[in-house]
């Protein structure tokens, strides 16, 4: 560093000040491991038992697991990504110690290191947002959060502020402070304008985010006036020190409740986290602008010990996109330990305006766990289909059992088989156990890619988000690749002809795997229903939805490729929406007439009239197909 060399009296001082134990706990739970250490999950690889250790007499910790120790500063340098200086000028700052430098005496603060240096802008960007709040412009940031139950102290708390409308306020606040524009810049607080920096943020309510140690590292800031052109909520751009997947609103003031109780909230919004932890809700967090992800349950776990009576609750609205909300959840929801756990409110109000209607007592009852988060799952999945037909019912198992096959407890995956087969109305409750347990091994045969898609003529898409599938090269010579590629171009480029029935095709209608991750690309942004009157925006939603570059690449060659038909109408998209669902609607055909020569006459005759009946709605479905064309889509 410029400033030279800390004084190494100065870093004894900051060893001794902050004990390894009080820096280790910001970060997870630690438990008596016996002899006077402690132990936890390890924060730098993935665990299900503790193997980090932590000795509080000797200043140290250890993972047995990953190898990694060291003192409180190797400590904070691994885990925050920050150097040796900047580590000991973080804990001093902590412990109130002024250090010394060997070259050039005190270091001045333009010197000190990146990340430091974006900290102390946020820290001083929070304090001035917050000074703002009782200005005479910021009525109406005022009058917003009254109008959500939320007074000066419930602000104070949360440390909830404004940002003034003007063009530079912030900016020249932070200048007056010894702030370079790169600094700004890259600390996300200001953005270019064509002479100098701007403020990202202006007549916006704002909510600092901090990560888990308390430092502000972003905002998330709410549109309040109908001519501010900008999105609802703006949150920071990725910086050095803010990523989204990583952080976890409210966090800071939930980690020590998450910890004692074993339990955490995840709510949708800023104001949810509020009107929780007002109600008495203390574990509630909530993401920043981004789906609950991998990251987030790194976090999570670290505090909650993965230890048998952990609960985690999700609450989202009531509303189609919070139920889908949810099912993401449900993807990632065997990477816990703990149970997880939905709770929607009556009428499908969120926490806060849960708590203005009902009260604090409604807040606190909503999030008492009830309804595991799978049950919900397969609920809505098992709820889109006809159950009184048994093709229906086999459509819904067939979509159903790959997800309770994702469960890697095997004891766990049997008894949610068995509720499954309840759900359904299928009496054969081995006959679910063993369709589940066949697609968990389909799934570990290809390495844990899922299932091999089955055909199905149920409209309904995918359940959740699956992984952007491969496979061999696509046969453009083949009469199925060359209708689903035509049937994906028409569904990019002329939304308006396929829909609505092509969102109620399933990525399993789509026999090559590439042309099956567009479609389920496709169905995460929304449907192609959503393109009619605004292609451009819905191809722009579609390409950021794929799941990698690689489907993003077949997207964009999709959306430019020339349509082989003559006439590119509704009679010519019909006919491809008839080929892709009849040639699905055969497959599967014939898989229920290998079946029934499979159980041939001696089986159980209950089974055997289900799949017999199975076979002849189907085969009725395939005659209207082919007599009636798009009409009996």
């Amino acid at each position: 560093m410029a400033g030279g060399r800390i004084n190494d009296d100065d870093v004894k001082a900051v060893r001794d000040a902050v004990p390894i134990d009080a820096v280790v706990s910001e970060y997870l739970q630690l438990r008596s491991a016996g002899g006077g250490n402690l132990k936890g999950l390890c924060p730098f690889h993935d665990e299900k038992s503790p193997s980090f250790q932590v000795s509080p007499s000797k200043g140290l910790f250890h993972c047995f697991g990953c190898q990694e120790g060291g003192d409180t500063i190797a400590f904070v340098m691994k885990i925050d990504h920050l150097s040796f200086s900047e580590t000991v000028e973080r804990l001093a700052a902590k412990a109130g110690i002024t250090l010394r430098y060997e070259e050039g005496g005190y270091n001045p603060g333009h010197q000190r290191g990146e990340r430091i240096r974006l900290i102390e802008a946020h820290k001083a960007a929070a304090q001035f947002y917050a000074e703002q709040l009782d200005g005479a412009e910021a009525e109406i940031g005022r009058k917003f959060l009254a109008e959500r139950g939320f007074d000066q102290a419930a602000a104070q708390h949360f440390g909830v502020g404004y940002s003034p409308a003007g063009w530079d306020h912030l900016t020249r606040h932070l200048r007056g402070k010894g702030f370079t524009d790169k600094e700004l810049l890259l600390s996300g607080l200001s953005q270019e304008s064509r002479r100098n920096p701007i403020d990202r943020f202006r007549g916006r309510l704002m909510w600092p985010i901090r990560d888990v140690g308390g430092d502000v590292v972003g905002f998330g800031a709410r549109k309040l006036r109908d001519d501010d052109n900008g999105p609802k909520y703006l949150n920071t751009p990725e910086t050095p020190i803010y990523k989204k997947s990583q952080v976890l609103y409210g966090i800071d003031l939930a980690k020590k409740d998450i910890a004692k109780s074993s339990r955490a909230v995840v709510v949708e919004g800023y104001t949810d986290v509020m009107a929780c932890h007002l109600a008495g809700v203390t574990t509630a967090i909530a993401t920043c602008g981004t789906a609950f992800g991998g990251d987030h349950i790194k976090i999570l776990r670290r505090l909650l010990m993965d230890n048998g009576s952990a609960r985690v609750i999700f609450t989202f609205d009531g509303d189609a996109a919070g139920q889908k909300a949810a099912l993401r959840a449900f993807e990632d929801d065997q990477k816990f330990a703990a149970e997880t756990y939905i709770a929607i409110a009556p009428d499908g109000m969120d926490p806060c305006d849960l708590r203005l209607a009902k009260g604090d007592e409604a807040v606190a009852d909503l999030v008492e766990p009830r309804t595991p988060l799978f049950e919900f799952a397969l609920r809505q999945i098992v709820g889109r289909y006809d159950l009184e037909t048994p093709a229906g019912r086999a459509a819904a198992l067939d979509e159903a059992a790959p997800v309770v096959a994702r469960i890697k407890n095997t004891a766990s995956q049997h008894e949610v088989a068995v509720q499954l087969a309840g759900m359904l109305g299928i009496l054969d409750t081995q006959f679910v156990v063993k369709r589940v347990a066949q697609f968990a091994r389909w799934a570990r045969d290809r390495g844990g890619r899922g299932p091999a898609p089955a055909a199905r003529p149920a409209p309904a898409p995918s359940a959740a988000r699956a992984p952007a599938a491969s496979g061999p090269a696509l046969n453009l010579r083949s009469p199925a690749h060359r209708t689903e590629r035509e049937l994906l171009k028409l569904a990019l480029q002329h939304p308006a002809l396929v829909s609505p029935a092509f969102d109620a095709y399933g990525a399993d209608e789509f026999t090559a795997p590439p042309y099956a991750a567009v479609r389920r690309t496709i169905a995460e942004a929304g449907g192609a229903e959503q393109g009619v009157g605004d292609t451009a925006g819905y191809l722009a939603r579609v390409r950021d939805a794929a799941p990698d570059d690689t489907v993003r690449a077949l997207v964009t060659e999709l959306a430019v490729e020339v349509i082989h038909g003559r006439t590119v109408d509704e009679t010519y998209a019909g006919d491809q929406l008839v080929q892709v669902r009849l040639r699905a609607v055969d497959r599967r055909i014939h898989d229920v007439q290998g079946s029934l020569a499979r159980l041939g006459t001696h089986g159980d005759p209950d089974h055997l009239a289900a799949v017999q009946n199975e076979l002849w709605v189907l085969q009725q479905y395939a005659q209207s197909l082919r007599n009636l064309g798009a009409a009996a889509l």
